[in-house]
């Protein structure tokens, strides 16, 4: 009788740390995911604003055509030169 409850108590024990053990590695999954959306985010926030930038750039290089301070070469040189 005295073994069936040690049994019992070490049935208890190790259903406990496995318990533990299983929220720790789901708070650690939970973790690495809230990291991994955090570094996508700013990935994509960083193109949008370089995107923005280059868009802004080409906004000007066409003004300046449209004046004729610069020509349809020199327009098309600086323009591929924004887009590398």
């Amino acid at each position: 009788m005295l073994i069936y409850l040690i049994y019992f108590t070490v049935f208890i024990i190790l259903a406990f740390v496995l318990s533990i053990a299983v929220k720790a590695i789901t708070r650690g999954v939970e973790a690495k995911q809230i990291i991994k959306e955090e570094k996508n985010k700013e990935l994509n926030d960083a193109n949008e604003i370089q995107n923005l930038e280059i868009v802004s750039q080409l906004k000007e290089l066409k003004d300046l055509q449209d004046k004729g301070i610069i020509n349809e070469e020199e327009f098309n040189k600086a323009k591929s030169k924004i887009l590398k």
